[in-house]
């Protein structure tokens, strides 16, 4: 490839002018040489070179030197990706494919939603719906847990079964991938301070995040029950909120900013240990502040810890009682890619006696979940989905576990189709009834 500068000229979209030098700039990085090939799932699934990191990015350079004259592969193919960043572990070059995509798919949805955005169409009204649901509802605490609510209705008067039975195909699969919605209390906030117990080692703040209060409150307060076992005092910051992940995701990184900013200012400044995190997509969000809004994220991100890393690096004193079963453990993208996390959780429950890690193939690999993308791309996820599920019945475990609540719900949805019933949970809640007083 040339060493061409970006221009303004070419992508008629004027997409090209919207992908700044930094992007540019990081694309340069990738040599080419397709090692991340086959630890694509699009790639893998597809076999096309456009829907491989490699592919995507020389399309993100080719836009913007002008060498590209149609922007729609690359805005076709850039919500195709999973975003799973298991090419940043493959890559020798270092190259940092989760921050382009995530600048990319900005540049894209920030000229969709130009005065040229084509909102009467429906996929620019499906974009519509989905920013107005990550603005207007996700971050918003009372609204989503008025939707929650909703949702718990729904199922208690069985209409989400008639809902998967009459509604189209896409919808239904939307509704299927709803877990079960816990009872009012199970969804209140944690308590402000919750003090550790004997010997005290430390202070931690826990982020609750903005889905895992409302679908698995159970997680943050396992983890907060594990934390205060350990010896450390925890504290809930009530003005925290939504991480910007899955804005950031969808191509909204400018309203990212401004959840990252909120959280920043209530993390930064406290003598604290750490800031524990129970979602993977979340720490690893998080870890990335400063990148997103420079030196004033940098004490946030500094001090993240996944809640499973942390209780590992600390090596907890905790004492365990047995739980006699036979556990697959997955690997969330975000806990093993994005943050490097894989061999710490293993070594958590090596330490409960009598449960047993039972090996599946490729624990590894995408789940097909990535954020909200099981929404926005149902046939590709079910696509990447399909051999993870077949591992896992095939290694027979009684217990499946992840780090993420994406990926529990998506493991749950795809295990109860496979007709294989066994529950999902995250390995906080193992840790925690393992570690409850006797």
């Amino acid at each position: 490839m040339s060493g061409s500068e970006p221009t303004d000229a070419g992508g008629g979209s004027g997409l090209a002018a919207l992908l700044d030098r930094s992007v540019y700039g990081e694309t340069l990085d990738c040599v080419h040489c397709g090692l991340c090939l086959t630890s694509c799932p699009t790639y893998r699934a597809t076999g096309r070179e456009t829907a491989s990191p490699r592919g995507r990015i020389y399309l993100m350079r080719g836009l913007a030197e002008g060498r590209l004259a149609d922007s729609q592969v690359l805005e076709e193919e850039a919500f195709l990706c999973l975003g799973c960043r298991a090419c940043e572990t493959a890559c020798p070059s270092g190259v940092r494919y989760g921050e382009m995509l995530e600048h990319t798919r900005d540049a894209i949805r920030g000229g969709q939603f130009g005065e040229a955005g084509s909102s009467v169409s429906p996929a620019g009204l499906a974009i519509r719906i989905e920013r107005f649901a990550l603005r207007r509802i996700v971050p918003k605490p009372g609204r989503l847990a008025a939707m929650v609510s909703l949702l718990s209705l729904v199922q208690k008067l069985r209409l989400d079964r008639l809902a998967a039975k009459i509604l189209p195909s896409r919808l239904a699969g939307m509704v299927r991938l709803l877990p079960v919605i816990p009872p009012a209390q199970a969804r209140r906030r944690l308590p402000a301070f919750t003090p550790a117990e004997g010997e005290r080692r430390g202070r931690v703040a826990l982020f609750e995040g903005c889905i895992m209060p409302e679908f698995f409150g159970r997680v943050n307060d396992a983890a907060r029950l594990v934390l205060a076992r350990a010896g450390y005092d925890v504290i809930v910051p009530e003005t925290q909120g939504c991480c910007g992940a899955l804005q950031a995701h969808s191509g909204d990184l400018g309203f990212a900013r401004e959840l990252a900013r909120n959280n920043a200012e209530v993390f930064g400044g406290g003598k604290l240990d750490a800031i524990i995190v129970t979602s993977a997509g979340c720490s690893a969000s998080m870890r990335e502040a400063e990148s997103w809004i420079g030196d004033a994220g940098s004490e946030m991100a500094g001090g993240v810890r996944d809640v499973l890393e942390f209780l590992d690096e600390v090596d907890a004193p905790l004492s365990f009682s047995p739980i006699a079963k036979r556990l697959c453990y997955d690997d969330p993208c975000h806990l093993i890619h994005a943050q490097g996390i894989a061999a710490g959780p293993r070594r958590l429950f090596a330490k409960i006696p009598q449960l047993e890690l039972v090996p599946h193939a490729n624990p590894e690999a995408c789940c097909g979940a990535a954020g909200i993308y099981n929404l926005t791309q149902p046939e590709m996820s079910k696509r990447v989905l399909s051999p993870k599920v077949e591992a896992l019945v095939a290694a027979g475990p009684e217990i499946v576990s992840t780090a993420n609540p994406g990926c529990a719900m998506q493991l749950s949805a795809g295990l109860a189709e496979a007709g294989f019933e066994v529950p999902v949970v995250h390995p906080i809640e193992l840790l925690e009834e393992a570690s409850r007083p006797r």
